[in-house]
């Protein structure tokens, strides 16, 4: 009797952990299987879809260099003396005349102070030599004196103007010293480098500091002189400057060096802004992009369309409203538009997805919402990455 109600209640065990796996199941999520998920169609709309044209593809030889300013200006010492004050730094804007730096002008005030006294001696003792001269001529002409003394008081008055003019030249030559211990702006800029301190010892020819304008940046760039009989005045350089490579700059080639450097066997283009607001303001930056030289129609795609699998290249090609996977061909990269020359694998006319994801399937149907200017979300190509 005693083993038969052990064997129920094993029975009775059984069908309660049974019954818990039953419960436990009905909460489970059934997974969709990889050919349902194949066959779910895929919901796009016009912002999600490329349809190739054949535009114009550009090419040409590549430049590289720098953002630099036409204007600018070293200034450096024109008098041998000490720093004593420094009155703009680095980054700050100056206008033409604006005072930058002072130099010791002690010792070139006091030669002036010499060169006016010498000066007004001067001056005082060509008077005393006219007046003289003039008297002679009247005593000449009443036979007090002889015709040598006139000519001696003649000699003497022009002596004395030669020293005036020798005078007053001293004195210019003082004042223009003096102005040169105030180092001033040539023109309105920004200050981009100061190279001395107050206490410095600046000698003649000493680097004091450097103003540009950069309202006159412009690409200063460098084209091997294999490709140079290519390049012309007013071609269009599209180039990318580093610390700004979101953003695309055009450019209009102004001058091209006509001697090439020896060492380098480079090329000096210049390449001004077609838009002076659009440009960085920063000088010294390197710059690279290429100069448009040929122009050809090709068709285009974009490289968020692309897929790339090792060496091979695919995109998402709508055929009969399935996906279908192409192989393309593709060649260079238009520096304007970003786009990649198609040399086969589409035909123009043909449409394909601009953003591919890895969740497509090779015949998935397609869906496309017609009438709708909204960025559409691909929620079933989302399902199915996350679920995969």
């Amino acid at each position: 009797m005693r083993s038969r109600v052990l064997s129920i209640r094993g029975v009775g065990y059984i069908a309660i952990f049974a019954f818990a796996l039953a419960l436990s199941g009905c909460g489970k999520r059934v997974e969709p299987s990889a050919d349902s998920a194949a066959k779910t169609p895929l919901l796009v709309s016009a912002e999600d879809l490329v349809i190739l044209h054949s535009n114009a593809l550009t090419s040409g030889p590549s430049i590289t260099g720098s953002v630099q300013p036409e204007r600018r200006a070293d200034l450096r010492a024109e008098v041998s003396a000490m720093v004593v004050a420094v009155h703009k730094e680095n980054g700050e804007t100056v206008r033409r005349g604006d005072l930058l730096m002072r130099l010791d002008d002690t010792a070139i005030r006091d030669t002036l102070t010499a060169a006016e006294a010498a000066a007004r001696a001067a001056d005082q003792a060509f008077e005393q030599a006219e007046r003289q001269w003039q008297r002679m001529k009247t005593l000449r002409e009443t036979g007090v004196v002889s015709a040598q003394q006139v000519e001696d008081a003649e000699v003497k008055r022009n002596g004395a103007r030669s020293d005036r003019e020798a005078a007053k030249t001293r004195v210019v030559s003082a004042r223009q010293q003096l102005q040169r211990t105030e180092v001033r702006a040539p023109f309105d800029g920004v200050v981009s480098d100061r190279k001395a301190s107050a206490g410095d010892t600046a000698q003649i020819g000493k680097e004091l500091v450097k103003v540009i304008d950069p309202r006159s940046l412009r690409f200063e760039g460098l084209v091997s002189a294999d490709y140079i009989g290519d390049v012309k005045t007013g071609q269009q350089v599209v180039f990318r400057v580093h610390g700004f490579s979101d953003q695309a700059f055009l450019g209009k080639v102004t001058r091209v060096n006509p001697a090439v450097n020896a060492t380098t066997r480079q090329v000096e283009v210049l390449v001004n802004f077609v838009d002076a607001k659009q440009q960085p303001n920063v000088a010294g930056l390197y710059a690279e992009g290429r100069i448009e030289t040929h122009q050809q129609a090709a068709l285009t795609i974009p490289p968020t369309a692309l897929v790339r699998e090792g060496d091979q290249t695919f995109v998402w090609r709508l055929k009969e409203r399935t996906l279908e996977k192409a192989q393309l061909t593709i060649g260079e990269r238009d520096a304007r538009t970003g786009e990649y020359a198609l040399l086969d694998g589409l035909i123009e006319g043909d449409s394909v997805l601009r953003y591919p994801t890895a969740a497509l399937h090779d015949g998935q149907p397609i869906e496309v919402a017609a009438g709708t200017n909204a960025t559409p979300i691909l929620a079933e190509t989302a399902a199915l990455a996350a679920n995969k």
